[in-house]
């Protein structure tokens, strides 16, 4: 954040605005330039004196293009730096978002020019604001500037603090709404954030109840593409997306039903089930961008998994090949990629020609799930008790054995 030393007895505040008065009159000669730069000063000495803070930065801000389009980029940040410092004046905290809102707005106002430096503008502005909700409107517009400018990569790491930010600024679910999906739209077009960009639009998705369905209307393309993302991405093969209301709206929706139907299949379901989809639906994998090859690559990994949770830890060669539909020796092949993307913990039996299940992913994590997850807990919760009870017991025989060996010797 930069601070503002004074090096002089004159107010920066009143330097700027003979600077930028100068600056807006360069044009008209010496002689109108002077009686309006006059002009200027004497309102901006008035709004000080009388602590119109507002006035003041509006005074400021009304030449706010021709100050970018004439100053240099070093001139540029000393002026918004004091004019910045502004939000520092009032007592009022109201007052104070005003001034941040009418800085941000102008700011952002030409993202296309020194889209950078405006970036940097806000974070400034952003880093002096105390208030929670004008951080986060300052932060919303840092986003906007960022993807009109075309400089996200300059808001992007600021994303890793996001937990933080939610904490500070305890935002209502409209506002949670359009952070979610504006940083959803910020990582999607990262091709290295996809998974990222995916958690953001379920974020988004999850901010919607089933309680209000004109709300969950507005929804109904997030979640589709939610779901198409989800079917795409080689590496996710579990989520609770089912659960979410905004995706199970989909189900009832005639134009959407297709997509609620794949995305049950892809969490639920095997490689059979897939196929009979496809054959009957093969325009709507051409709609939605989905590649044949790449689905039946994923279910194959998918019903391996399956097989593993349902088959009592050993799954016979016959039965991976047969529910995969694959040849023999693809078998080990394919048990290979499931332990590479870490979907089984297992060892294969070749002489038996069995694969012995470990440890296979979830496919889905519901009430069930969490449910069986609690009883495992309690019961161990229970061994360990039992086990400490059985070492104390231990112990005060052991410590009344020692005693009375004590009293023989004595």
């Amino acid at each position: 954040m930069t601070t503002i030393v004074p090096t002089s007895e004159e107010d920066p505040t009143l330097s700027v605005v003979s600077f930028v008065a100068d600056l807006s009159w360069a044009d008209a000669g010496p002689e109108v330039a002077e009686g309006h730069v006059s002009r200027l000063l004497v309102e901006a000495q008035e709004c000080i004196i009388q602590k119109r803070w507002l006035d003041l930065a509006s005074l400021i801000l009304a030449s706010a293009d021709v100050i970018f389009s004439k100053s240099s980029e070093k001139d540029l940040e000393c002026i918004y730096t004091v004019i910045c410092h502004l939000v520092k004046k009032p007592e009022s905290l109201d007052q104070v978002h005003e001034i941040a809102e009418l800085i941000a707005t102008k700011v952002t106002q030409q993202p296309n020019e020194k889209p950078g430096l405006r970036l940097k503008i806000l974070f400034n502005l952003y880093n002096l604001l105390e208030n929670p909700y004008s951080q986060f409107f300052v932060y919303m517009k840092a986003l906007n500037l960022a993807v009109s400018g075309k400089v996200t990569e300059h808001i992007v790491p600021s994303f890793k603090k996001m937990d933080d930010f939610l904490s500070e600024w305890n935002l209502g679910t409209k506002d949670k709404r359009d952070l979610f999906l504006t940083v959803a739209n910020i990582l999607k077009d990262s091709k290295s954030s996809a998974k990222e960009s995916f958690d953001y639009l379920v974020k988004y998705l999850e901010t919607f109840s089933g309680d209000d369905a004109l709300a969950l209307a507005e929804a109904k393309e997030e979640a589709v593409l939610a779901v198409v993302e989800f079917v795409k991405s080689p590496d996710m093969f579990q989520g609770d997306l089912l659960d979410i209301p905004a995706i199970a709206q989909l189900e009832k929706d005639s134009a959407y039903a297709p997509v609620y139907q794949i995305l049950n299949i892809f969490l639920t379901q095997r490689l059979d089930a897939y196929l009979d989809f496809q054959s009957s639906n093969s325009d709507f994998f051409n709609s939605h961008g989905l590649v044949h090859e790449d689905c039946v690559a994923k279910m194959r990994l998918i019903s391996l998994v399956d097989l593993g949770t349902h088959e009592s830890g050993q799954i016979a060669y016959s039965l991976i090949k047969e529910t995969l539909q694959i040849e023999d020796s693809e078998v080990e092949p394919w048990v290979v990629k499931a332990i590479t993307a870490k979907l089984l913990d297992c060892r294969i039996d070749q002489i038996n020609e069995v694969v012995i299940v470990n440890r296979c992913s979830k496919r889905v994590f519901g009430l069930h799930e969490w449910q069986s997850l609690r009883s495992k807990l309690a019961a161990w919760r229970g061994n360990i008790a039992n086990v400490m009870s059985t070492i104390q017991a231990n112990k005060i025989v052991e410590d009344g054995t020692q005693t009375v060996q004590g009293l023989t010797i004595r």
